[in-house]
C-alpha cells in the first residue's frame, strides 16, 4: 500500500466548498421564509 501525498490546500478548498454550501442553504431558506418572518414582525409592529 502507498499513499498519495496530500496538498496542503485540499483542506482549504474543502471547507470553502462546506461553507458555499452552507451560505447556499441559508440564503434559500432565507428566501423562501423572509415573507412570512416579514409578515410576523409587521403584525407584532403594529400591535404595539
Amino acid at each position: 500500500m502507498f499513499y498519495l501525498p496530500r496538498a496542503k490546500g485540499q483542506g482549504l478548498v474543502e471547507y470553502a466548498l462546506i461553507l458555499v454550501l452552507v451560505a447556499v442553504v441559508v440564503i434559500t431558506v432565507l428566501l423562501a421564509l423572509g415573507p412570512a418572518i416579514g409578515n410576523v414582525f409587521s403584525t407584532i409592529l403594529s400591535n404595539l
